[in-house]
């Protein structure tokens, strides 16, 4: 209901009430009912909705509330809500439902060219037409397109020891918020072992396995990928790592090494990208990344 069409209805009730004797007041009085609520409509439209804190214990009289507490700092679950009769109470359903716009918004949003440009990342782009396509097609979004090929190979270096990329996944919320922590601190990782790096570029509409395309194109040893997951109710913001030795044609997920649930309540960015130097390390010194660098780790 727009503003102009509440404004009609306030004004018609008002009216309404008076000639029923219920509003006793004169003409003046009821005007200014009328200019105080569309005064109140205007000036209530933008305002944000506070969300009450999710961290709140939300059950009355608790038999033991100390053991909520420690249970509620344990999991960011939804736990100790408490209810309305049969129902769930408003607080807890706003919080539900302001965390499904957010996952929605992290996976039909696109990562901003502000961001690939503040990060110094050129874009590329998969087979994938739009999102419609990519989220009903998930196997074309481990190809690239024939323009993103010829760019990859003019900008980047082939034969490096490890190439970067950034692709987008489910979640561009999730990249926009870790890639600035997690890029430098892998890069300067990597760098002080004393390893060589391709040129870390982002790929549009991308699934896990586009970097086996790119590693056998750029004739890298390794390829770390760094994606965003599919959001779900708790973060709509972690980012995984997938790092693979030498993929080929013939390469299937067990080959993959993985860190996932990189965010700020999970494994912080920066911390998250030195570790990722030093599993890289060990898979090229194992020659070996998946189930066969933890078989040689053991």
């Amino acid at each position: 209901m727009d503003n102009q069409t509440e404004k009609m209805i306030i004004d018609k009730v008002l009216k309404e009430l008076h000639q029923r004797g219920t509003i006793k007041n004169s003409e003046n009085i009821i005007k200014d009912t009328i200019k105080s609520s569309i005064h109140s409509l205007e000036t209530n439209d933008d305002l944000p909705v506070e969300l009450e804190s999710k961290e709140k214990i939300q059950i009355e009289n608790p038999h033991n509330m100390e053991a909520l507490k420690i249970m509620r700092s344990a999991t960011p679950a939804r736990i100790a809500v408490g209810r309305c009769g049969a129902r769930q109470k408003t607080s807890t359903l706003l919080n539900f439902l302001a965390d499904h716009a957010a996952a929605q918004d992290a996976v039909f949003m696109d990562v901003s060219d502000d961001f690939l440009e503040k990060n110094n990342l050129f874009k590329t782009v998969t087979v994938v037409v739009d999102k419609a396509e990519y989220l009903k097609r998930p196997e074309l979004g481990k190809r690239l397109s024939e323009e993103s090929k010829k760019m990859i190979l003019e900008k980047c270096e082939s034969g490096k020891q490890v190439q970067i990329i950034i692709v987008d996944g489910l979640s561009s919320t999730a990249i926009e918020a870790n890639v600035a922590d997690v890029l430098p601190a892998l890069i300067q990782g990597l760098k002080s072992e004393g390893l060589s790096v391709g040129t870390p570029f982002f790929v549009k509409y991308g699934r896990v396995r586009v970097e086996d395309e790119i590693g056998m194109l750029l004739n890298c040893d390794v390829v770390v990928e760094l994606v965003g997951e599919r959001p779900g109710l708790v973060t709509a913001e972690s980012m995984s790592s997938y790092m693979i030795y030498r993929p080929s044609s013939n390469t299937v997920e067990a080959d993959r090494t993985v860190i996932s649930n990189i965010h700020k309540g999970g494994t912080p960015p920066t911390e998250a990208g030195a570790h990722m130097a030093t599993v890289v390390k060990k898979i090229l010194e194992n020659k070996a990344s998946g189930i066969k660098l933890s078989q040689l780790i053991k």
